[in-house]
């Protein structure tokens, strides 16, 4: 009866359009009163989810994103693309793919990605005959492969969830299957161009090549200081996010010089509003994950689906369906804190590594952001190229498939995800 209504409430709640932390709050709260626990131990629970040392490297990581993102180092990283890969036939949205592939290193959001890469790209897409909605779904299918790209604060938060598992790992395990879904994106966009005849990219005069590599590599290098850090061993998570924030200020601010030193008060407001959400949907997540150990609901889900067959794979093929169903409906973080405590247990009784079961997680929560209903890196996109939802939907159905065949492919070849962990991180 407990879990009904722990679970029950939450959903209503959900359905009701209350916020995603208050209503874990709120079920949280009813279930433990009808228990007749104590509110101070949830309310302890709570506080106790947020005291991890390994969580004090999101606010960086939210800090080093809004930094680079209001410092002009999107059009940079569309300019180094373009050099690279712009001349080919539907180059302009390839550019975009392999944009956002870049500034995924550096932000670790789709949201931030669609809104900064796609808000120059998708303007300039419509200019060059690509239909809008093909602009937009170019756009956040890109932006929703970034989430992959180390660094990661969502990874981040899988690893409290999931117990510690190594930050280093997860940010190495995700960089092969992010360069993946790429690659395959942009196969998806030079096909679709070859059969729609979009036009190639114009070249960049030869005089200007140096001076946009130099201030591209000069952004990316903030992505190679924190997971370099990281896997070498000369910097925890933390340490890396924080010297990773102090290069992207210096950069920003004293080599680009596209903004003002003014601006660094909108910055931190904007990273604070944003962690202030982080963190209280981590202490919500807490007090409703405790309440589902207390009441041994993973115990139960981890009985039902092994009783449903024993066959490893129809097992795996369900639990991604599970996630991908979901990730439609809510939002990737608190998805995250939710379910890694429900079906971790049932990849690693499958023989799934942590590492492998997160990335795939992360996967599938990713090809949420970019689905209806609540889809947040869809509806910035349509937002930004002014294109209706369905429309932009239709046009999303051939990188879809394509998300799709890489999400079975690094499910069923878990060394995708594990070969650089073990060879760099062991």
């Amino acid at each position: 009866m407990e879990v009904f209504l722990l679970l029950g409430s939450f959903v209503l709640f959900v359905m009701l359009r209350v916020p995603i932390a208050l209503a874990l709050v709120t079920a949280s709260i009813i279930t433990a009163l009808s228990l007749g626990l104590p509110l101070a131990s949830l309310f302890q629970r709570m506080v106790s989810g947020l005291n991890s040392f390994s969580l004090i490297a999101i606010p960086f990581f939210i800090l080093a994103g809004e930094i680079m993102n209001q410092g002009g180092i999107s059009t940079r990283l569309i300019q180094l693309s373009n050099i690279i890969i712009g001349k080919i036939r539907g180059g302009l949205a390839m550019v975009n793919v392999m944009a956002s592939t870049f500034f995924g290193g550096i932000s670790g959001s789709a949201v931030a990605d669609v809104s900064s890469v796609g808000s120059v790209l998708i303007p300039m897409m419509k200019k060059k005959k690509y239909e809008s909605d093909y602009a937009v779904a170019v756009t956040v299918s890109s932006a929703a492969q970034g989430v992959m790209i180390p660094p990661s604060h969502n990874m981040i938060i899988y690893s409290a969830a999931a117990g510690g598992v190594s930050i280093g790992s997860l940010f190495l395990g995700g960089l092969l299957p992010g360069l993946l879904l790429g690659a395959a994106l942009m196969v998806t966009t030079y096909l679709l161009a070859v059969k729609r005849g979009y036009p190639k990219g114009e070249p960049i005069p030869r005089k200007e090549v140096p001076r946009i590599v130099r201030e591209g590599l000069l952004g990316l290098f903030t992505a190679v200081i924190i997971i370099g850090g990281i896997v070498s061993g000369i910097f925890t998570a933390t340490e890396s996010a924080a010297i990773g924030v102090l290069y992207a200020f210096v950069i920003t601010f004293f080599v680009y010089r596209d903004i003002p030193l003014s601006r660094m008060g909108s910055i931190l407001n904007n990273t604070f509003k944003t962690l202030a959400m982080v963190m209280f949907l981590i202490a919500a997540s807490s007090g409703f994950g405790w309440l589902l150990a207390f009441l041994q609901v993973p115990a139960m889900v981890t009985e039902a689906l092994l009783s449903i067959s024993s066959n490893e794979i129809l097992l795996l093929l369900l639990i991604n369906l599970i996630l991908l169903v979901l990730g439609t409906f809510m939002d990737m973080a608190p998805l995250i804190l939710i379910m890694t405590p429900i079906l971790l247990p049932v990849a690693t009784q499958l023989g799934m590594d942590p590492v492998h079961f997160g990335v795939v997680m992360i996967l599938n929560l990713s090809i949420g952001l970019i689905t209806p209903p609540v889809g947040s890196a869809l509806f910035v996109g349509c937002a930004v190229g002014k294109v209706p939802i369905e429309k932009a939907t239709r046009s999303l159905m051939p990188f879809y498939v394509t998300m799709g065949a890489v999400l079975l492919l690094i499910t069923f070849v878990p060394e995708i995800v594990l070969w650089l962990p073990k060879l760099l991180a062991p």
